[in-house]
This record gives structure tokens, sequence and C-alpha cells, in this order.
């Protein structure tokens, strides 16, 4: 009776392993992206007015792996800030304008286009802006994320 406990057991294992790697598997296509909830301001965005965002995957509240799209205005600027974890982000399209330092220097600033990869490492300023045309950013990083203005009252209000 015991042994039949052990592989009922292990048989409930292996099946709840691959519901939780089905739950995992995900394929979006930007018709499929434009149909998921969007937000403003969430977890691991700068929280600026009119910034877009969309949970592509995870929980960037929660311990693990996640992405988020962002789609920013045209004319934005996020102030200096940082996050507690490393992240990575591919801009999609429009033109985001990225620069690493404790205060939002234009002249530190690099113009990237679609297709373009940058870092975020964990307590790393970095700032960014948009002109014009605006910009998607797809940013993914391992959770709990944070998001931490070098100067407080950078942050916006909610």
């Amino acid at each position: 009776m015991s042994r039949r406990l052990v592989l009922a057991g292990a048989a409930l294992l292996l099946i709840a392993g691959a519901a939780s790697a089905q739950e995992r598997q995900v394929r979006l296509a930007p018709s499929d992206i434009q149909g998921l909830a969007q937000g403003g301001a969430t977890a691991g965005t700068s929280g600026v007015s009119g910034i877009r965002t969309t949970v592509l995957y995870g929980d960037p509240t929660k311990a693990g792996p996640y992405t988020i799209a962002l789609k920013v205005p045209p004319n934005t600027r996020i102030a200096a800030h940082g996050h507690r974890d490393d992240r990575t982000a591919i801009v999609v399209g429009g033109v985001w304008r990225f620069g690493y330092g404790r205060k939002a220097d234009e002249s530190l600033v690099k113009v990237l286009p679609p297709g373009s990869f940058y870092s975020e490492p964990a307590g790393v300023e970095h700032f960014a802006m948009t002109g014009p045309e605006g910009a998607v950013v797809y940013i993914s990083g391992y959770g709990p994320t944070s998001t931490d203005y070098v100067e407080p009252a950078d942050a916006p209000k909610p």
C-alpha cells in the first residue's frame, strides 16, 4: 500500500511539474501583445504619467524572471533612477534616448533605434527620454524589482 502511495505521489509531482512548465510557455505575436492588459505606473517602471506598461511574462513584484513592455509617448523625460535587479532591454519601436548617470544629462545619451539592446545593471543610475516619435521598449529582469530615484523629488506622484 505504501509503495502505491509513493508512486501516486511521484506521479502527482511529475504532473505538477509539467503543468508548471506549460504555464511558462509563452508565444505572443504583436496582435496578442496589443490585446493584453495595459497599465500605467506598475512595478519596474519609472511611474511617469503617460507610459503604458504591459506585463509580457512573469510578475515584476515577485521573485523570478519577468518581461515588461513599455510604450513611451513622444517627448517624455524620465529622471535618473536605478533598480535593485539586473535588467536588459531591447528597443522594438520608435527611438529611445538612454544614458547612464545620476542626472539626466543629454550629452550622456545614446540614441537607440529599433533593434538596439542595452543593460540596466542593479543599482546603476540611468535615465531616458523620447523625441517626437516615442518608443516601445521590452525590459527583462529577475524580480522583485524596484524603481529608486536619485532625487526623491523627481519620483512621479501617484
